[in-house]
């Protein structure tokens, strides 16, 4: 029943139509008395045999008028009652699908996708049947139990009625605990669903790996356990469930036992007629659906109550990184980086140590360094995904914590290592960030990224659908696709995160080409392995294990003793080795 008080907040907000729909409860409750009142009045008529033709069919019209009207109410209330339930389903995929929306990536180092997704559709569903069904079964329950046994007491007999109830509070007592016991279950079992939807989301997306190693057989079995494990968990849950009927039905049996014995005994002895008898026994059956319903009720409200305390335990979990409150002016600014110290949640190990730099507008800034030295983890605290241990970042002399987040990322466009791309058309996925921009900006954005003529030869052009993550297109398209996404913003600053990693050396030039006059007064970081792409950048940063190993342009690295010098003069080598035509080998006689 703490469902119910959990959802106090929309049942107040909406109390109009949960108003109306136990107001409409109650009148049909009413309605259903009249049918075993007439039977005992026709019973009683027809044995003194003094009910005529004419009252006999008014009667019987009367019954088939309170059927209809039964039926007509029941589909008015449903719509009040499962509409209300409908629209608390959107307001909580809403709340949480803005609440996913806002968190960082703390949040998901803690939180797998398939858990996630199970919350969002599995719990909510659980959630809403229970602010719908639950309601009614409530209200229908015990608006027709106690109007059944105020009529059973003061129209046939109170002692009767106290004698047939004599099982009902060892069946309340029994389902109670019933109820606690599936409250646990229910629980246990949707985080056991939750971790199925884990191993298909990743068995799915993971399919191409999963099939170029051949590890098909592998991942079944996998599956297979977890599905067994979820399973027997649901079994468990389903052995609880499965108590409740035969403990309704076996109480009910024992009350109609005791009112029959009972109930024959007062007619043998002149307390009742036939007629009320039968009444009664009429009305104590009507009895077994609100009985059935209370049950059902515990058992629909428990698994609600489980699955809304899991949606809760997300709607409230605080974002890691704390909105700022302040707004930026319109000009462009300096970036100041000053970073002493960062790392990673559950991470004592330093991600990034000393490191200072500063970037006026219309620069371009490189990073370089081996796998791992902490370049991209410096580009994400410049997007704050993350706040800093000790240090800070300015632009135009304000902490990035004290800015509005939407308000800085709107000066930022970031092309990242991996590109997602949306299962939409490459003019939709190019369009993301706006929606709103002409064929001419989208196409004149592909040019600069140099996928333009690639877009022309897929299927349909610009509406060609890229399947989910860009499946059809090849590595090279999907990040310039993701380019020219980034270009179409027009953003004051342009991040590239490796951006040009899966395109080869003709093409990384002209698009770093249609950079520089894209870029005019814009600012662009980029990180790259390839360092031919940082020679036009007025410093590059060179990382390792997290601090600067070496700073400067890229004609003073390329003269110094160090990391950056022999890395480039090794991708020369490599450069010239690839543009040297093949030898032919000689025939053999």
């Amino acid at each position: 029943m703490r469902l119910f008080a959990q959802l106090a907040w929309y049942f107040r907000r909406e109390w109009q139509r949960y108003l109306g729909a136990v107001a409409l409860l109650i009148i049909i409750a009413v309605l259903q008395l009249l049918p075993p009142k007439l039977v005992g009045i026709i019973i009683d008529g027809v044995t003194a045999k003094s009910l005529s033709t004419g009252k006999l069919f008014a009667w019987l019209g009367l019954m088939l008028a309170t059927a209809i009207l039964v039926y007509l109410l029941r589909y008015v209330w449903r719509v009040l009652l499962f509409g209300a339930s409908y629209q608390l389903a959107v307001e909580l995929r809403q709340n949480f699908y803005q609440q996913l929306s806002r968190q960082h990536p703390a949040f998901y180092l803690r939180h797998r996708t398939g858990d996630l997704i199970a919350r969002a559709t599995n719990d909510v569903d659980r959630v809403v049947f229970a602010a719908g069904e639950g309601v009614l079964t409530l209200v229908d329950s015990l608006v027709m139990g106690l109007v059944v046994l105020v009529v059973m007491a003061t129209q046939i007999s109170w002692q009767l009625t106290l004698l047939s109830l004599v099982p009902m509070p060892i069946m309340a007592i029994v389902i109670k605990g019933y109820g606690d016991q599936l409250h646990q279950r229910f629980k246990v079992a949707q985080a056991a669903f939750s971790s199925l939807n884990d191993q298909a989301q990743e068995s799915l997306t993971s399919i191409r790996m999963i099939k170029a190693f051949g590890l098909e057989n592998h991942q079944s079995s996998q599956f297979a356990e977890v599905a067994a494990d979820t399973g027997i968990k649901n079994l468990h849950v389903a052995r609880v469930d499965a108590r409740f009927d035969p403990t309704i039905y076996v109480s009910i049996g024992v009350a109609n036992m005791i009112a029959i014995g009972g109930g024959s005994w007062m007619v043998v002895h002149g307390h009742l007629t036939l007629g009320q008898l039968t009444s009664f026994v009429m009305y104590l059956g009507l009895m077994i659906w609100p009985m059935l319903a209370l049950a059902w009720m515990f058992n629909i409200v428990e698994r609600g109550s489980a699955a809304y305390s899991r949606i809760r335990s997300l709607l409230q979990e605080a974002p890691s990184v704390v909105d700022g409150t302040r707004t930026l002016s319109a000009e462009r600014g300096v970036l100041e980086v000053n970073i002493a110290r960062f790392n990673y949640p559950l991470n004592p190990v330093p991600a990034l140590h000393d490191v200072q730099f500063r970037l006026a507008p219309g620069q371009i800034l490189g990073l370089c360094g081996p796998t791992g030295s902490g370049k991209s983890t410096l580009l994400t605290l410049l997007q704050r995904q993350f706040d800093i241990s000790e240090g800070e970042i300015l632009y135009q002399g304000i902490a990035l914590s004290e800015i509005r987040l939407d308000d800085w990322r709107s000066r930022l466009a970031v092309v990242s290592q991996t590109p997602f791309l949306f299962s939409d058309t490459v003019a939709q996925n190019i369009a993301l960030g706006r929606p709103n921009a002409t064929r001419a900006e989208i196409e004149q954005a592909a040019i600069k990224a140099c996928v333009h003529e690639d877009i022309l030869r897929l299927p349909q052009g610009y509406e060609t659908e890229v399947g989910e993550r860009g499946v059809m297109l090849s590595g090279g398209q999907k990040q310039r696709i993701a380019i020219a996404r980034a270009l179409l913003l027009d953003a004051e600053i342009l991040i590239l995160d490796d951006a040009l990693s899966a395109v080869d050396g003709r093409t990384e030039h002209q698009i770093l080409q249609n950079l520089r006059q894209w870029g005019d007064g814009k600012t662009v970081i980029i990180s790259a392995h390839r360092l031919s792409a940082l020679v036009d950048a007025a410093e590059i940063l060179v990382f390792n294990h997290g601090h600067l190993l070496q700073r400067g342009s890229h004609d003073s690295l390329a003269v110094s003793a160090g990391w950056y010098r022999d890395m480039y003069r090794y991708q020369q080598l490599e450069a010239a080795l690839d543009d040297v035509p093949a030898q032919a080998e000689p025939l053999v006689s």
